[in-house]
């Protein structure tokens, strides 16, 4: 197996894996450089790949007993310019806002949901708001409080389905932005979230929790000052929303 290693767009190698892991134990390798063999897709950083360990041990590689060599153990990792590595793409707008519809598109069902729970008599006073809410004649003050009985309409097994659809969706997007920086629009989109200084993956806290739930919160708040800002921050040269400076991360094209 011949590995390649990269630190600062500078590329080194190849290496064995024995080498790989002589280096890593020294700490003349790192686990945040990156790496790529044969069979990977992308460039990797290491410590992905060993999931923190000092260690890796490719699935499936059964190492040769060979020897290091005593030079190759005692030399210092010094990488030499061979090529530079891919320079990450900035996904554009129009991208970024295609997964974000794509994902709005997800929570469509949760709205549907008081529909199953509605008897022929709630769907006929449900009914009934609606015709007066569509009246133009309708004040401000009526029109707030027919939204009201529509709110207390629904039966509260309804706001119980609803609530959990709301949490297992937010658990499955976690789970995707976790594992591969990618929610599932953005996952269509083909793009996903990384760190603005390293390009490297990002930890749950700062890909979900930072840039999704801290900023529905800060929405809710103050809308609508909060989506203007964000939006207009994603004109800028490296196209970085709010939210994506609330997590120090940016979104590149996969």
């Amino acid at each position: 197996m011949q590995i390649y290693l990269a630190r600062n767009n500078q590329q080194a190698g190849p290496y064995s894996l024995e080498q790989v892991n002589q280096m890593l134990s020294s700490q003349q390798v790192l686990l945040t450089d990156l790496v790529w063999h044969e069979g990977m897709t992308e460039w990797k950083t290491l410590g992905e790949l060993t999931q923190g360990k000092l260690v890796y041990e490719p699935v499936g590689y059964s190492p040769f007993s060979t020897q290091i060599k005593n030079e190759t153990e005692n030399t210092a990792f010094n990488i030499k310019v061979e090529q530079k590595v891919p320079v990450p793409v900035l996904a554009s707008f129009a991208s970024r806002a295609l997964a974000k519809v794509l994902d709005l598109m997800l929570w469509l069902p949760m709205l549907a949901i008081p529909s199953f729970f509605f008897n022929e008599s709630q769907y006929k006073e449900l009914f009934d708001i609606q015709k007066q809410l569509q009246a133009t004649e309708v004040a401000s003050t009526k029109a707030v409080e027919l939204q009201q009985q529509v709110i207390h309409l629904i039966p509260n097994e309804a706001w119980m389905s609803m609530f959990a659809y709301l949490i297992i969706m937010l658990m499955i997007q976690a789970f995707f932005i976790a594992k591969s920086g990618q929610s599932i629009g953005k996952k269509l989109a083909k793009i996903k979230i990384v760190d603005i200084e390293t390009s490297t993956p990002v930890s749950v806290i700062r890909a979900f929790w930072l840039r999704s739930v801290l900023f529905i919160i800060l929405n809710m708040l103050f809308m609508p000052f909060i989506t203007i800002i964000d939006y207009a921050l994603g004109f800028s040269k490296n196209r970085q929303t709010l939210h994506d400076k609330l997590a120090k991360t940016k979104v590149i094209k996969q």
